[in-house]
């Protein structure tokens, strides 16, 4: 069994997003303009003609089994709009999810995105949560660390600002992908520069605060193979030490994972020499940031498995470790 731990819904009918600039440019029109909610007529066949051709037809050239399945990263946009346009493009993002995965129960599982706002309490999304993962059976969620795309307004994930979510999440027994969205600020790529650099901030406020001594069984994923942490490793063993933390073993590890969206060998021959395989989760984000073939391989950048099977330090108990264990261990809603 390979399970991908994450992969996106990038490949949604036109009517979907559509509505999404509806919203966006009735706002732009007129500050006062008062959204509705998605009411899109879309039919299974739409659905099919695009998925067929993409993650459907990738999972079996590849050799994946099933997909741990959410909306578009750099769609939740939740810098845009305003933060009742948010709480209705995250409703039906999550209800078309839902949608695929009961069509294709197989292949994907839904995770759910949140209505997050900057500026917004992150306790305002918990009714979008709750409904996902207790009437429509969602087994993770993504969330945003800087709702404000790329200007870090809101504050640090260890701050009692995200606490009532964290409750939530430890209360529903569901993991978090600390998973940023679009940009909108121009020193900032959204998927070169601002994905990475805030897998990599997330991990550094982790490392400052003390978080997982108040929520013990907290769980999150940072994507994209954690940013820079991997290659950084002794900068931040050395960090938490100038600090008095414990260890990044003892401090961190009982709750921190990484997944392998990093898109070369050497990167994730890097990852599973440095990062305990305990604390690594299978993943390709296909089709996602990266889509073409690189020429000195002749493979799709995102075809990750063939990382996992070719690097030298995995043995097969460790690669069935990557490939399934991991997850089902840190997914505990997941049943295969």
């Amino acid at each position: 069994m390979i399970i991908d731990c994450h992969g996106h819904y990038t490949t949604e009918p036109a009517q979907l997003t559509d509505y999404r600039k509806a919203q966006l440019a009735g706002l732009e029109a007129d500050p006062s303009f008062l959204p509705s909610r998605a009411d899109l007529n879309i039919s299974d066949d739409e659905i099919r003609e695009r998925l067929e051709p993409a993650q459907l037809k990738l999972q079996r050239e590849r050799g994946t089994d099933l997909t741990i399945f959410s909306p578009r990263a750099v769609g939740m946009g939740h810098h845009l709009g305003n933060e009742q346009t948010g709480h209705y493009w995250a409703e039906i993002c999550n209800n078309m999810v839902r949608r695929v995965c009961d069509m294709y129960p197989g292949n994907f599982v839904p995770v759910c995105q949140l209505p997050q706002f900057p500026g917004v309490e992150p306790k305002n999304s918990i009714a979008e949560l709750e409904r996902c993962v207790n009437e429509m059976g969602f087994i993770g969620v993504n969330v945003n660390p800087d709702p404000s795309g790329a200007m870090w307004t809101d504050p640090p994930i260890t701050d009692r600002w995200w606490y009532p979510l964290w409750e939530k999440l430890v209360d529903l027994d569901v993991p978090a992908m600390l998973h940023v969205s679009g940009s909108c600020n121009p020193n900032f790529h959204h998927t070169g520069a601002h994905y990475i650099a805030g897998d990599t901030t997330v991990f550094m406020q982790l490392i400052v605060g003390d978080l997982f001594k108040d929520f013990p069984t907290l769980k999150f994923i940072i994507p994209h193979g954690g940013g820079a942490v991997p290659f950084h490793w002794g900068r931040y063993r050395g960090l938490a030490q100038d600090m008095g933390k414990p260890t990044l073993d003892e401090h961190l590890l009982d709750n921190v994972y990484f997944d392998t969206c990093v898109y070369h060998q050497p990167g994730i021959d890097c990852m599973t020499k440095v990062i305990p395989i305990k604390n690594i989760l299978f993943a390709s984000e296909m089709v996602g940031a990266v889509r073409g073939v690189d020429p000195e391989t002749g493979f799709n950048y995102d075809d990750t498995k063939r990382y996992i099977d070719g690097t030298p330090n995995l043995n097969d108990a460790q690669r069935k470790e990557v490939f399934s264990e991991n997850t089902l261990r840190v997914f505990s809603r997941l049943k295969v």
